[in-house]
């Protein structure tokens, strides 16, 4: 049996590639190493810009999930003693990852697409077609999408990693909080910074709130997340009040680099193409971009139009033009906050009084 595609990673990116080519009537496998439903280091921030992608990804049995999710209007950056407020219009929405991959996975299997969880792909041989070879077994495949996440088996560590020596963790877990307002709020302090922001799930009852809180710290700084939360005064005082609803989960190691699309003949998607500055909450958005990138790209090779090669390039060149930009501008507001506190100083004058040019930075990294 051959397949016109394999997929390995089950997230937002390899599923919403799998679906896409599964549409175009390819036939189509999706592995993933993990079992749904799942909590995943995410700081569940959809923004606006891919909602509508979503909802066409998902079944329409899938669509509550949308309905119900928590529209969030507005972001607030607490830097230095500072208070920085943006709009965000249209509004994102807060999704928990343990109802998002869920739904996109379902949608995959009512598209048509094999999936199989519990799966963790060995080995990768050939440049098209591929042979994967896995704990179950050994497939073949025409075309071969890596949304593997940013640091499986099959991502191994390359030179251009861009890792300065620091080791970076992300953390993240869900509390009780009494009426949260409707806002992402990004708490930032010398080695890291927390976001916070509403969330539901699909089973959440009672009148108490739910909030994700999700950060990325130095391994010197904090390695917890309890930690983190004694990291930021405001954050401190904040947290007191909370009640714990999941166990805290974490993942490292986390490096930046530029994105590389493309590996071997092999495409990549989501977090496997190349990490991106968390507190820019586009995370979800690029992977379901990318990957429904992906999987459109390899349709004309399905069909016999194209050679895998062309595609590829394809892939590539789209990528460039339409996602890279966000890595750039998250990378330049990312050096700008690495700043020294006195040289930052007048830089968070200028957004505290003239919030067109916050409202400016944050738009430039959608």
């Amino acid at each position: 049996m051959i397949y016109d595609l394999i997929v390995t990673g089950g997230g937002p990116a390899g599923t919403s590639a799998a679906i896409t080519a599964a549409r175009s009537g390819a036939r189509v496998l999706l592995l993933e190493r993990g079992q749904f439903p799942r909590h995943k280091v995410c700081g569940e921030f959809v923004s606006a810009e891919s909602l509508d992608l979503l909802a066409t990804l998902l079944d329409s049995s899938q669509s509550p999930l949308l309905h119900g999710a928590v529209r969030i209007p507005q972001a607030r950056f607490y830097l230095d003693g500072r208070l920085l407020t943006t709009a965000i219009n249209p509004p994102a929405a807060s999704i928990a990852r343990l109802n998002l991959d869920a739904a996109l996975w379902h949608s995959a299997e009512r598209t048509g697409v094999e999936s199989r969880q519990r799966v963790t792909v060995q080995d990768i041989a050939g440049t098209g077609p591929f042979r994967v070879m896995t704990m179950a077994g050994e497939f073949e495949t025409r075309a071969l999408i890596n949304a593997s996440g940013r640091w499986s088996n099959l991502n191994a560590p390359t030179a251009d990693n861009g890792s300065s020596g620091e080791r970076w963790l992300g953390l993240k877990a869900h509390f009780a909080e009494a009426a949260p307002e409707a806002s992402v709020d990004l708490y930032f302090f010398e080695g890291g910074y927390c976001g916070v922001q509403p969330v539901n799930l699909n089973e959440q009852k009672g009148k108490m709130g739910r909030v994700n809180a999700s950060a990325m710290v130095r391994a010197d700084v904090a390695s917890s997340l309890s930690e983190v939360l004694l990291c930021h005064p405001q954050l401190r005082d904040r947290s007191r009040k909370w009640k714990p609803l999941s166990n805290p989960v974490s993942t490292s190691p986390l490096m930046f680099r530029d994105p590389q699309p493309e590996r071997n003949g092999v495409l990549m998607a989501g977090d496997a193409v190349a990490f991106v500055d968390p507190f820019i909450g586009d995370g979800i958005s690029l992977a379901l971009r990318s990957g429904s990138l992906a999987g459109q790209c390899l349709v004309s090779f399905f069909r016999g139009k194209i050679s895998l090669s062309e595609a590829v390039r394809a892939y590539s060149e789209t990528y460039q033009q339409q996602l890279a930009s966000v890595f750039r501008a998250s990378s330049r507001i990312r050096q700008m906050l690495g700043l020294p506190r006195s040289v930052r100083r007048p830089v968070l004058s200028v957004l505290e009084k003239v919030p067109a040019v916050t409202d400016y930075l944050v738009r430039k990294t959608r």
